[in-house]
């Protein structure tokens, strides 16, 4: 099991190119889709050695999770909204590469428990599902995370990992979070990030190789 949280400041030894590469990606409101605030870019952006390299931080070997929007960028302008807020994602693990300005950085990721059954994630295994009071995962996802996503009184926020450019946060999915609340009027001077969603390897996969430049 990978650690439920690991921060890597100064992760890429390029960080402008790999920003000036994310702000070239388009934007377009008209394509937005999903639940989240902001709007996604239109394809990944391309980190060589990146998968590898998580799965040498994680510990175990991890490929990019099908169905999800791994590697592509989002940006969150001040006042926009979605459709859910606190959640957990799906994937077996999850990651966000800051690549807003220092002097624009504002927020970050935030952490939360869910005051009614004292849970800060989903429970990983059934005793622990059980002792949360429910008889399967379903049941407690649907009760806890989708009824209560958008009741921010149902909530106390634990913690916020704070956005720093270039820095690399690598987390449990099933831990309860949202993002901090988005800024700027523009691409240049708004919350801009890279989004990762991980699966586990299958067992015969060779795990790419490569570095992150």
């Amino acid at each position: 099991m990978p650690p439920s949280l690991i921060i890597i400041d100064d992760f890429l030894a390029n960080p402008d190119v790999a920003r000036a590469a994310a702000l070239k990606l388009a934007y377009d409101p008209a394509t937005k889709h999903g639940n989240y605030p902001g709007i996604l870019s239109d394809r990944p952006l391309t980190i060589p050695g990146l998968e590898a390299q998580v799965s040498t931080l994680a510990g175990m070997p991890l490929v990019p999770a099908p169905g999800t929007n791994h590697a592509q960028c989002r940006v969150t302008m001040k006042g926009d909204r979605g459709q859910t807020g606190v959640h957990i994602d799906p994937a077996a693990y999850s990651g966000i590469l800051y690549l807003t300005k220092p002097e624009h950085c504002a927020g970050g990721t935030d952490f939360f428990r869910h005051k009614r059954t004292g849970l800060d994630r989903v429970p990983m295994d059934m005793p622990g599902i059980r002792a949360a009071g429910y008889g399967d995962i379903n049941r407690l996802i649907e009760d806890v995370v989708n009824r209560d996503t958008n009741r921010r009184s149902a909530w106390e926020k634990l913690f916020t990992i704070p956005m720093r450019y270039n820095r690399l946060l690598l987390f449990s999915p099933w831990l309860f979070h949202d993002a901090a609340p988005g800024f700027g009027t523009d691409p240049e001077t708004a919350r801009l990030v890279m989004l990762m969603f991980f699966a586990h390897a299958p067992a015969t996969a060779e795990t790419p190789g490569g570095g992150v430049p």
